[in-house]
């Protein structure tokens, strides 16, 4: 959490946001609670504006990095340029910040980092392979990609997006960790 020791501050949209990135921090060999760095699940994008603002002005020393799904750019672009941070018109201007963008959101960079193949094995391994099998011949899913199936199933029961969050960055070769969460991590 923020307190007077932290220097480093990740805003993200959810939970599995931040699961996500401590497991790929774990990975690394990062000790986040060591560099003072601390990752805070905001709630949503359309928070991202008020969470800034509401920032002591005193901590303004503090790194700032984020990450959003592609659909809530625009909330995280108005937030930065609200807050006085820089120009955000970009996403390009955006990573200067230190803030980027998922193509989708964090389920479809993991899933297409890992492909769907792999994701089917640790959704087996987990022991719901029937339950997405079960899912994919509902009428609405039938004829659609696997990917995009997958990346449905994840948010179809409470807690699966976290828990896939953390499975899904274990699962990843390091060599190849989708862009926003490697690039976030190193602008820390």
């Amino acid at each position: 959490m923020i307190d007077g020791q932290t220097t480093g501050l990740v805003l993200v949209e959810g939970i599995s946001d931040r699961v996500a990135l401590e497991t790929l921090a774990e990975r690394y060999g990062r000790d986040l609670e060591a560099e003072r760095t601390s990752i805070v699940s905001i709630g949503g994008a359309q928070a991202v504006g008020r969470f800034l603002q509401e920032l002591d002005p005193q901590r303004r020393d503090l790194r700032l990095a984020g990450m959003c799904d592609a659909g809530e750019e625009r909330d995280f672009r108005r937030g930065l340029e609200r807050a006085g941070l820089g120009p955000a018109t970009t996403r390009a201007e955006m990573e200067r910040l230190g803030f980027y963008v998922c193509v989708a959101d964090l389920e479809d960079e993991l899933i297409r980092c890992l492909g769907a193949g792999c994701v089917e094995q640790v959704v087996e391994a987990q022991g719901e392979l029937g339950s997405f099998r079960t899912f994919q011949q509902q009428p609405a899913w039938q004829g659609r990609g696997s990917q995009a199936q997958l990346r449905r199933f994840m948010s179809t029961h409470s807690g699966r997006k976290v828990r896939y969050a953390r499975l899904l960055v274990d699962a990843l070769e390091l060599t190849s960790v989708p862009r926003p969460l490697d690039r976030l991590l190193a602008h820390l």
